[in-house]
């Protein structure tokens, strides 16, 4: 599998992850009124712009890499 491929799971998880578990801690201290269920569903949307932003990455950014920011040369 690819690098790029590889890069763009890790963010994807990443940001599924955080935003699932704010919705639920958000949740358990009373700031929002989402369930379990709902906060998944939630938590989907910031994973799928995390894949668009991903995609994009090569022609913004590093051919090689998910991320925006150009190669540096070492």
């Amino acid at each position: 599998m690819p690098r790029l491929f590889i890069d763009i799971a890790e963010r994807t998880l990443a940001a599924y992850a955080t935003t699932f578990l704010a919705l639920l801690l958000a949740d358990g201290f009373d700031l929002t009124s989402v369930g379990a269920l709902k906060a998944a569903a939630i938590a989907a949307l910031p994973a799928a712009l995390s894949v668009l932003k991903g995609v994009l990455g090569p022609l913004v950014g590093d051919p090689g890499s998910a991320g925006w920011l150009p190669r540096t040369e070492e």
